[in-house]
């Protein structure tokens, strides 16, 4: 028991808290907007169930991982050819790269939803089912996890420190996903800027799950885009949507006191 509960096992307990929680943010936005497919009353409750069927799912994915990981990460398909597109595909990539597709067809889809709107008729979209918004938010949060499962083999090798660090993450998430989706709704306006983050989401998936690939276009590796990176295209993102928003509003300010100045003269 001593031995199980050594500080290294503890040390490497919080850092795949803190990896959790961080490799987490792309997962928790697409929970918060998915979850808004539901009916309004069931909506929390989807979010609850999805995030903990996953937690459970994560583990039993960590426990196969550790038996297969050699599997995962062996080739299955190559395709080359020269200087135009070369690539050597596993099913740790696959599974990275149709996670991405998906997002990026999502997050597109539903901009044009946003787009198509008319003024005078705002077209409600109908709620998907509770069964199919939680099967969405599961299979997702699987695609999420290899990243951080695997982050995390590579840190230690002791079951029950990654699945404790699973459990915590998940049970985060449960915490957060409330909290963040209220937001949105009390703040509609940051929807469209939750999907341009989703898009960059499913960019970055695919960039990796070409790397994973070890593809090659016109001789060119595509490289997986950086964690580093990625939060720094979200950081400038909600900069210029701050920005954009104030200046507007000053906008709307100027031409309102030109307007009560017109009326005046």
């Amino acid at each position: 028991m001593e031995s199980l509960l050594n500080i290294e096992n503890l040390l490497t307990l919080g850092a795949l808290i803190v990896l959790q929680a961080v490799l987490g943010f792309d997962n928790l936005l697409y929970i918060s907007l998915e979850s808004k497919r539901a009916p309004a009353d069931k909506q929390a409750w989807v979010r609850k169930m999805g995030i903990g069927l996953a937690m459970v799912l994560r583990i039993v994915l960590l426990f196969i991982l550790m038996s297969l990981i050699a599997k995962v990460q062996e080739p299955f398909f190559s395709f080359h050819k020269e200087g135009v597109i070369e690539l050597t595909v596993n099913l740790h990539a696959v599974i990275v790269l149709v996670g991405g597709v998906f997002i990026l067809y999502t997050a597109t889809k539903e901009v044009m939803h946003m787009m198509h709107i008319e003024e005078d008729h705002v077209e409600e979209k109908k709620p998907k089912s509770v069964g199919m918004v939680i099967f969405w938010i599961v299979l997702m949060n699987l695609v999420f996890s290899f990243d951080s499962i695997l982050s995390a083999m590579a840190l230690t090798d002791v079951f029950w420190v990654m699945a404790t660090a699973i459990i915590i993450g998940g049970l985060l998430m449960i915490w957060l996903a409330d909290r963040v989706s209220g937001f949105l709704e009390k703040n509609r306006m940051y929807e469209v800027l939750g999907l341009f983050i989703l898009f960059v989401v499913g960019i970055m998936l695919i960039s990796e799950g070409g790397h994973l690939a070890h593809l090659k276009l016109f001789g060119n590796p595509v490289e997986a885009m950086s964690k580093t990176t990625f939060y720094f295209v979200i950081g400038v993102l909600v900069l210029t949507d701050i920005v954009q928003s104030r200046y507007q509003k000053k906008l709307l300010a100027k031409a309102a006191k030109n307007k009560v100045n017109t009326s005046q003269a």
